[in-house]
């Protein structure tokens, strides 16, 4: 019996692991290795109602070695884009939280449609309170950061370090606010969502965003958030992110942030540039650049080692200073 059956769950990832138990059976043999190792995974899946609505969080790794991290998906993404990482961090002795945002992955949509930077914060502070969280470190991409920096700014100290993937600095003015939020969701949720393939967004993806061929596994990841995730969401944070207010509000956050912070870009992202990922290094008091060759906007299932190897010199060194400085 999963551990699953009396538990509550949402109907999404209900429904996402009846399918992969029907694979077990009925699928090829890579499609079973799938599936086995996607249910395996589904072990250390949790539940937790936030601010009224259920939210799914992966929890995974030792529980008492002290060290933790938190783990931030990014714009239409959900908590497996992070699942190589979360490999690497367990089998180097940390404790790893990958929260599905409300919206997104296997936590539940909201019915009133509140999906903004303020609600999803809300959520995720929620949720450390709840898991008593009291010293740990954050690493985050694409929009997590967003919601990271408000974290970091709310508990101070106790985030202990961060990491920020494919995150730079934004520009925004009148014309980009009213232009980029209506070709941006009619790419994604007008197109690439009505896509019954994983194909043709396969294909999109590696000319646009990746520099790296990603293994068919991971492909299927990619593609199943777009059906995991609401549409509205997509609607709401686009129009949000690419606003004069927010982007400003981001810079100021970046420039009073006290923890290290590791800035990590693609060489080859189109989306946030390594030039402006460096620019707003820059603006950290303790920021740091490091700039990956031949790597897209993807990293993360791209080049999972390298980005698995970047997190842990970082949280080493940290520890490092700490035990030092006592």
């Amino acid at each position: 019996m999963s551990r699953h059956d009396k538990e509550v769950v949402t109907e999404k990832f209900a429904r996402y692991r009846q399918q992969r138990q029907s694979e077990l059976s009925g699928a090829g043999r890579a499609g079973r290795q799938r599936a086995s190792g996607e249910i395996s995974l589904m072990q250390q899946s949790r539940f937790i109602c936030l601010n009224g609505l259920l939210h799914h969080y992966h929890d995974s790794g030792p529980g008492s070695t002290g060290k933790t991290v938190l783990l931030i998906h990014g714009w239409d993404c959900w908590w497996m884009w992070w699942h190589h990482i979360i490999r690497e961090l367990n089998a180097n002795g940390y404790r790893t939280i990958a929260i599905d945002l409300r919206g997104h992955g296997w936590s539940d949509n909201d019915p009133d449609g509140r999906y903004c930077r303020d609600a999803f914060v809300s959520d995720l502070l929620a949720l450390i309170d709840a898991l008593g969280l009291q010293r740990f470190h954050i690493a985050a991409f694409s929009y997590g950061p967003v919601l990271a920096l408000k974290a970091a700014e709310h508990y101070g100290k106790r985030v202990e370090s961060m990491v920020f993937f494919n995150f730079g600095y934004m520009h925004s003015d009148p014309v980009i606010e009213r232009v980029a939020p209506a070709i941006i969701t009619c790419t994604f949720n007008g197109l690439l969502r009505r896509v019954g393939w994983w194909l043709p967004v396969y294909m999109f993806s590696r000319l646009v965003l990746s520099r790296n061929t990603v293994l068919k596994p991971d492909i299927e990841i990619g593609f199943a958030s777009l059906g995991l995730c609401d549409p509205l969401a997509i609607e709401q944070t686009t129009r949000e992110i690419t606003s004069t207010y927010l982007t400003r509000q981001i810079h100021e956050l970046v420039a009073s942030l006290d923890q290290p912070a590791l800035f990590v870009a693609g060489e080859g992202d189109p989306v946030m540039t390594p030039d402006n990922t460096e620019k707003l290094a820059s603006m950290s008091p303790h920021g740091r650049f490091v700039c990956v060759p031949d790597c897209g906007h993807l990293i993360t299932l791209e080049l999972p080692l390298t980005a698995s190897e970047l997190m842990l010199d970082h949280f080493s060194a940290f520890e490092r200073r700490m035990v030092s400085a006592s």
